[in-house]
């Protein structure tokens, strides 16, 4: 441990006692999401599972509600519902990352868990310079930074070249950078390596103005290729990208292309890019694959540069949690999303109700309220509309006419207006999964062909669940309390 990286974590320690019982007092902290002990979290980074247990790191920020120079906050689990808080991995302590440790992934080799991220540097006359480095561990706590391990091609900038996402195919290992170009066009970058310190350019693989894209905005951040049942999958988040109708609402998106990876020739052809998440807060999702063999997603419950200042949640001097951990399968045409089945440790009292109809009119149903909660509804019969409102403050209404999902919230900034979240549902609507926390929804829609992820910010006296209809809708819900996480604070620096 150096110097500055001890006196780093003692500052963190001084921050989280001074402040962490008004951060622990807000009604808003999240039950069952990860959240940061104080300040801001964003991107998940790092997943892995490794000897029977889930490293999950994330971007954190522990001295203001705001972006800036990050460390690497880290939680274990063996189940998705009991966690250790653990010291921080990653500080920005040297010259290579002294203005943040960004965001990246890990992988095992030879028994010792490596973590792969980006180095942020703002040089004295205000310019960035970002590096791909490395940290390892052989017991997954403590980490010993490697320094940068990758240079730049030419006709990339050095201030937009980050966040690497490592893995292993036969005898190589391959990683890929999120990139812009001299142009700002935004590009995911493809490297081999036989030894993780030494890599070998091969190629853009993707990115605005490949494989017959159109322009597709300035800038690729969180790449993520895999392969799942046949496919080969990156996930990525473009910057840049405009609205088109229902599509592109956030100030920026995150989505997958499928396609053939050919890594000797550092292409990756691929169909047309499809949003991973129809919600107002979603960004950054990164996936691993665990022990069993399941492809599971974290995302960050946030957006970048998207209203973050007017989250109620900042005036207790936090922001932002990350997603529950999900699930991918491959239904021979698009990623599908579940939670993982570990949520259901949490379920406590269960209600259950069948062949509920309403018809041109507004209700709630016996004891499905109040949260937090989890929600199966399936819809045996719906001739018009169908709306389910969440506390006064949020609703989810299907028209059957157009088969238009819609999630719909006061706007963060100017309570007065009502913004609004869409999608086309190619099959109708016939199953819904909430899960509803203190201030969360996750929406999975049709066992999770289409899911929405928002942060609400109702009155946390009001625990109203209300069902409307035009024309006639019969469906049955099923309700379970839930307990929430379990979380123990380790080391909190």
């Amino acid at each position: 441990m150096t110097s500055k990286d001890a006196q780093l974590r003692q500052q963190v320690k001084e921050e989280i006692l001074k402040h962490g019982e008004k951060v622990n007092s807000d009604s808003y902290r999240l039950a069952f999401h990860l959240m940061p002990p104080i300040g801001l979290l964003n991107d998940p980074n790092g997943l892995i599972h490794w000897k029977g247990e889930y490293h999950i790191f994330y971007q954190w920020m522990p001295f203001k509600t705001d972006h800036g120079t990050k460390f690497w906050g880290h939680y274990i689990t063996d189940d998705f519902v009991n966690y250790r808080h653990e010291r921080i991995a990653l500080t920005p302590s040297e010259w290579f990352d002294k203005d943040g440790c960004y965001s990246g992934s890990a992988i095992v080799h030879e028994d010792t868990l490596c973590l792969f991220y980006t180095g942020n540097v703002i040089l004295e006359n205000g310019q960035q310079e970002e590096y791909q480095c490395m940290a390892t561990s052989t017991d997954g706590l403590h980490f010993k930074k490697e320094g940068p391990i990758l240079s730049i091609p030419e006709g990339y900038q050095i201030a937009d070249f980050r966040d690497p996402k490592v893995w292993k195919k036969d005898d190589a290992w391959y990683m890929v950078v999120g990139a812009k170009t001299d142009k700002d066009e935004g590009k995911v970058l493809l490297f081999k390596s036989g030894s993780l310190t030494e890599w070998e350019y091969l190629g853009p693989v993707a990115g605005s103005k490949e494989n017959g894209l159109k322009e597709f905005g300035y800038m690729w951040e969180c790449p993520d290729l895999f392969h799942l049942e046949g496919e080969d999958i990156l996930i990525v988040s473009p910057q840049g990208l405009k609205a088109e109708g229902m599509n592109y609402a956030n100030t920026y998106q995150s989505g997958y292309f499928t396609g053939k990876l050919k890594e000797q020739e550092g292409r990756f052809d691929h169909g047309s890019f499809k949003e991973l998440d129809r919600g107002f807060e979603f960004y950054a999702p990164q996936t691993f694959k665990d022990e069993n063999g399941r492809r599971i997603l974290f995302g960050w419950m946030g957006v970048p540069e998207q209203f973050e200042q007017s989250h109620p949640t900042i005036e207790n001097r936090w922001i932002h949690g990350l997603t529950i951990p999900r699930e991918l399968k491959w239904n021979g045409s698009q990623l599908i999303q579940e939670p993982v089945q570990e949520l259901a440790l949490m379920r406590e009292a269960v209600l259950l109700h069948s062949e509920i109809s309403i018809e041109n009119d507004q209700k709630a149903v016996r004891g499905i309220s109040g949260r937090p909660v989890e929600l199966h509804l399936e819809l045996e019969e719906l001739n018009d509309q169908f709306a389910i409102e969440f506390f006064h403050y949020a609703s989810l209404s299907f028209t059957k006419k157009d088969s238009i999902l819609t999630l719909s919230r006061p706007h963060l900034e100017d309570k007065s207006k009502t913004e609004f979240r869409r999608v086309r549902l190619k099959n109708g609507l016939w199953s819904l999964r909430i899960f509803i926390d203190t201030s969360s929804l996750e929406i999975f829609v049709n066992d999770g062909e289409e899911v929405f992820t928002s942060r609400i910010y109702p009155d946390l006296n009001d625990p109203d669940i209300l069902f409307t209809s035009l024309g006639q809708t019969v469906f049955s819900i099923e309700q379970w309390r839930l307990k929430g996480y379990q979380i123990e604070s380790i080391g909190d620096a």
